[in-house]
């Protein structure tokens, strides 16, 4: 339907068709639409694309009004010969959308006291030329020409004829869909026919006078007040829309034309921001934000979206400190709704127009730019251009530049650009190279040889990527400002010498000598010295408590959890635990009961050692298979019992089996792409790699943390650097789009937390009350290795993702009770890194007000 409304496919070339007989056609389509409306609500976003390129159509012959009245036309204004009579001919013959723009063009010329130019220009701006005149089966050869006695008629008949060419062809015309709903009458004049059509029935009331209000203020200048009545309208029509009934099609019709008529006061507004303050900016977005929820199925972010605002608006006209801090959150949040948003469409519609624009040979130029057509002609088009023009007065408002630096490290290399850091994380460039990288989900791994990385995209400083580039010594940069990344991009190529400070990178080209003279890029590109592993064995025992938990049998997390209990204030939590030590894993495998898996994991691990990469992921799901030994099992349930902590079997065989997959799950997780492809680079021997697993209560947390004791970004070890999430550290450490709400500390005032940054991700993550069972590698924290974080940790229930509703969170809203949390994760960060005598890494939850620290490691 959309490659016909922008005139790529010509539905009615070589057949002749009554326009009553479109109407009719057109009627059915939309009362098929509107069926498939109400019993697919799934759907209903795509419908109403759908509706938004057909026609009403109609029943009581409005179809053959467009060819009754173009005959009165031509007789009451004498003009029955020339492009008249082509045109009319034409209408008889076949008449499509196209009607429209030539009726506009009629009229547009007329206005203009008969300048032919504009005639001309109305029709090749709406896709209409010369040879698409010439090509209708009954082509239209002349241009128009009349006298100056007929303009008054010409204007009063055009704009009639008009409503009727819109009523058959656009159901989304305002004016036509605003009469449709309310109701009209024409009259029939001799041989025409009448039109009567009754107004909808159970509209709000007050609902008329709004759409009245609408169409006397639809041209106004000043459009605020337009906006307003437009979506307040909107509003009052939502509830109408999930209901059935017989004339569903004509609201749909009527809030399609409301939408778009939202977006064309918007885009006249952009005059009224140009000397306003980012107050009306703001207003704008919540309305035309306001405007896509309305239109989107699936709008709960959308609505914390328009929440946000209204919550920096509240801020700012109260004075409030941080409120541009706090918006430039919002418009993060906001930018990403819109990408996935432009994803979900991406994904959705981009195949289909592929496969039909090839079998109906529609210009290839049209198929690639199907999708990014349609975004760019919906609401999110124009809340882009909205949010780029706040962006930068936030930026400088809040003092937060142009950048954010994660590892300051000056790089000197050759400019790659690549669309995502994912895509490339295991090659290898064999010379420095600064990767310029559009996407960076934070999970990544840092190709060798890659000197920077430098990505618009947001990855928490606390991020996978954002330790593996401090610890590999590589520059990483997050760059706010679309044009000095367009001007990088520019120089894809070319060698460049990177200087950052803790909030800005300056960049310069410089010449293939000094690269020579560059110690530091000279190093990076020598690949890393093997590192060494000690081979585990089973000790004898399937299951210890956490007072046995000793460098031979479990790996750091474990000792590091052990070591705190006791040791540390009491108004820190330590979760209770106990472990799988090494060793556990091979043993099971080697039982009996396990036989048929052993003997295929040989064949698999034989396949990959010949560089089957595929032969991982049969591995993983090969370990699932494995049984448990009854053993095994009673060691679990006692150990388990005697800490207090409570046994999944209780509950059912079924609680069992879950908490044994997760488990299996948790050992497989050392054929996990990133783990593997990360010990081959560090040629560290992947048989001698062992897992215990380390089993905790989950904490059913309000917030997350992670806290490094020393600032991660400036190396200042005055100062505590954190990142806190709602829900579950997962979307912290693991690729969640976002950021984190970030804060420093000086450990000589902690009762002063400064916030850096406030939360955009999304999506918070729950769950009942469950155990975890977390990964606890030998090859974690090792010299020249950083194994943490690469291997799977498992809850043994689903966590629930939660759309997140920053207004309503107490530590976003409530001054006292932020300054009370974070000032108390501070305090633990330090009390555990003077416990220690060194930087710690420590990752904690917070439920009801309480700390709770779930592991600690050395900050690498």
């Amino acid at each position: 339907m959309r490659f016909m409304a922008t005139r790529q496919l010509i539905w009615n070339k070589n057949y002749n068709v009554k326009p009553r007989e479109i109407s009719k056609a057109q009627d059915r389509f939309t009362d098929l639409l509107q069926d498939l409306y109400t019993d697919h609500p799934q759907y209903r976003e795509l419908l109403r694309m759908i509706l938004s390129v057909v026609g009403r159509g109609g029943e009581g012959d409005v179809g053959q009004r467009i060819r009754d009245e173009i005959l009165v036309i031509q007789r009451q204004n004498d003009c029955k010969g020339g492009m008249m009579e082509e045109w009319h001919q034409k209408l008889h013959n076949n008449t499509s959308p196209d009607d429209i723009v030539i009726c506009q063009a009629l009229i547009d010329y007329v206005k203009s006291d008969f300048d032919i130019s504009v005639y001309w220009k109305i029709l090749n701006d709406n896709g209409i030329t010369k040879e698409r005149l010439l090509s209708y089966d009954r082509a239209i050869h002349s241009e128009p020409h009349f006298r100056r006695d007929q303009k008054g008629g010409l204007l009063r008949d055009l704009g009639n004829y008009m409503r009727t060419l819109k009523a058959v062809h656009s159901g989304a015309d305002l004016e036509s869909a605003i009469a449709n709903c309310m109701g009209y009458k024409s009259e029939g004049q001799g041989f025409m026919v009448g039109v009567q059509i009754n107004p909808v029935p159970g509209l709000p009331s007050g609902f008329p006078d709004l759409l009245q209000f609408v169409l006397e203020h639809v041209e106004d200048k000043n459009v605020e007040a337009l906006l307003e009545g437009l979506l307040e309208a909107r509003q009052e029509l939502r509830p109408l829309l999930f209901k059935s009934s017989a004339r569903l099609k004509d609201l749909l019709f009527l809030d399609i034309a409301l939408d778009s008529a939202v977006r064309t006061a918007i885009e006249r507004g952009y005059d009224e921001l140009n000397n306003a303050g980012p107050e009306k900016t703001m207003y704008f977005i919540a309305m035309v934000l306001e405007n896509l929820a309305l239109s989107t199925d699936d709008n709960e972010d959308l609505i914390y979206c328009i929440k946000g605002w209204n919550h920096t608006l509240s801020m700012l006209k109260t004075q409030r400190d941080h409120w541009a801090l706090y918006a430039k959150s919002v418009l993060d949040r906001t930018r990403l709704a819109l990408a996935n948003k432009a994803e979900w469409y991406q994904q959705i519609l981009q195949p289909s127009a592929e496969y039909l624009g090839a079998l109906l040979s529609v210009d290839q130029w049209a198929v690639n730019i199907f999708t990014e057509e349609i975004i760019r002609a919906g609401s999110a088009a124009a809340l882009s251009l909205l949010l780029n023009r706040l962006d930068p007065v936030l930026r400088k408002t809040a003092h937060l530049g142009s950048w954010q630096v994660i590892s300051p490290v000056e790089a000197i290399g050759y400019v790659v650009v690549v669309n995502e850091l994912l895509t490339v994380q295991n090659k290898i460039y064999d010379r420095p190279t600064i990767l310029v990288a559009k996407r960076v989900r934070g999970e990544e791994e840092i190709p060798d040889g890659a000197v920077a990385v430098l990505t618009p995209d947001m990855p928490d400083v606390l991020s996978h990527v954002s330790v593996r580039a401090r610890n590999g010594k590589v520059c990483f940069a997050t760059c706010f400002d679309p044009n000095i990344l367009v001007e990088l991009q520019a120089n894809e190529g070319k060698l460049l010498c990177l200087k950052p400070t803790s909030e800005d990178v300056v960049y310069s080209e410089i010449e293939e000598g000094e690269l020579a003279d560059s110690s530091t890029t000279s190093k990076k590109a020598v690949g890393p010295l093997p590192v060494k592993l000690v081979k585990k064995r089973f000790s004898g025992r399937y299951v210890i408590s956490s007072d046995e938990f000793t460098n031979e049998l479990v790996g750091a997390k474990s000792r590091n959890i052990s070591y705190l209990k006791g040791k540390i204030p009491s108004w820190i939590g330590i979760p209770t635990s106990v472990a799988l030590p090494f060793g556990v894993f091979e043993k099971v495998l080697c039982d009996d009961l396990n036989k048929e898996v052993f003997e295929k994991l040989q064949i698999l691990k034989k396949n990959l050692e010949e560089g089957e990469l595929s032969a991982l992921t049969d591995i993983r799901q090969t370990a699932l298979k494995m049984a448990a030994p009854p053993q095994l099992v009673q060691e679990l349930k006692t150990k388990m019992q005697r800490s207090g902590m409570p046994w999944p079997g209780d509950e059912g065989e079924l609680r069992w089996e879950q908490a044994w997959t997760a488990i299996k799950k948790v050992w497989a997780s050392k054929w996990n792409e990133r783990a593997y492809f990360s010990t081959k680079k560090v040629k560290l021997d992947h048989d001698y790699l062992c897992m215990a697993v380390l089993v905790q209560e989950v904490i059913n947390a309000d917030y997350a943390f992670v806290i490094h004791t020393t600032n991660p970004s400036s190396g200042d070890s005055s100062e505590i650097y954190a990142e806190v999430v709602r829900g579950l550290g997962e979307t912290l450490v693991g690729a969640y789009p976002g950021r984190a709400l970030s804060f420093i500390c000086k450990k000589n005032d902690l009762d002063s937390p400064q916030i850096l940054g406030y939360p955009s991700k999304a999506i918070g993550l729950f769950i009942r009350r469950s155990i975890i069972f977390r990964s606890d590698s030998n090859g974690e924290d090792l010299e020249g290795y950083a194994g943490a974080g690469l291997y799977d940790s498992v809850p043994m229930d689903e966590e629930e993702k939660v759309a997140l509703d920053y207004s309503s969170d107490r530590l976003i809203t409530d001054e006292n009770f932020q300054k009370s949390i974070l000032s108390s994760i501070a305090r633990a960060g330090n009390a555990i890194e003077e416990l220690y005598g060194s930087p710690q890494d420590i990752e904690g939850v917070v439920r009801d007000g309480k700390i709770f620290v779930v592991q600690t490691r050395p900050q690498m």
